[in-house]
């Protein structure tokens, strides 16, 4: 009884979180986002009207930090929350969400699918997110490498999913003896609370790979 009430309790943290999350996405998107590109327009014209080359030259300046601010915002609202997951589903939020990974991070993400694609309830497709989400940003911080790839295998009752990369690669054993994997953990608790499973599995100079598994219904 205990533990039932302890998954409940953690489900209902996460729901109240993503909740939250959602709704500053959105206001990312719908304000912020937009507010930025009204002023990337004004520095254009801006620019376009100046003859001093050396004022001309700091407004063509200014206006394309505000084009790559642009794009992070976008990026994180995108990770706070894929309007795409509702609507299209896993895979074409995962495809998304990979392209502005790759315009941030310049590693490319090739997505792949087999099977047909079966409809996830809300919690189990953000939960899958989530963790995709969290294997690349942690292959854009250790890997030390240009490309990644996502392959989903869609089964009658379950998917795998499977985020590989080809980087730099860790001893898996002893990261988790150190105690310094919080983010795996996070992971497997996460997929653990719908049902899934989480592994991870690493070599030294070979890469990394995350597989999900993932029961539909």
């Amino acid at each position: 009884m205990e533990l039932e009430a302890g998954n409940q309790a953690c489900s209902y943290i996460i729901q109240s979180q993503e909740e939250e999350i959602k709704r500053v996405a959105l206001e990312l998107h719908e304000s912020i986002n937009q507010n930025l590109y009204t002023m990337q327009t004004g520095l254009n014209f801006i620019e376009a009207g100046i003859e001093n080359q050396e004022l001309k030259s700091y407004a063509k300046e200014m206006a394309g930090l505000m084009e790559r601010t642009i794009r992070e915002v976008r990026l994180l609202s995108v990770e706070l929350y894929p309007n795409t997951l509702s609507t299209l589903g896993l895979v074409s939020a995962m495809k998304s969400y990979s392209k502005l990974f790759t315009n941030t991070f310049g590693i490319l993400i090739d997505v792949h699918s087999s099977g047909e694609e079966k409809l996830l309830s809300d919690q189990k497709s953000m939960a899958a997110f989530r963790v995709c989400q969290e294997a690349l940003i942690n292959i854009a911080k250790y890997a030390d490498t240009d490309h990644a790839k996502i392959e989903f295998t869609w089964g009658e009752i379950s998917v795998r999913i499977d985020i590989k990369d080809a980087g730099k690669g860790f001893d898996a054993n002893e990261v988790m003896e150190s105690g310094s994997a919080n983010g795996i953990a996070a992971m497997r608790e996460r997929l653990r609370l719908v049902g899934g499973q989480c592994d991870l599995s690493s070599e030294l100079d070979k890469g990394t790979t995350v597989s999900i598994n993932l029961p539909i219904q």
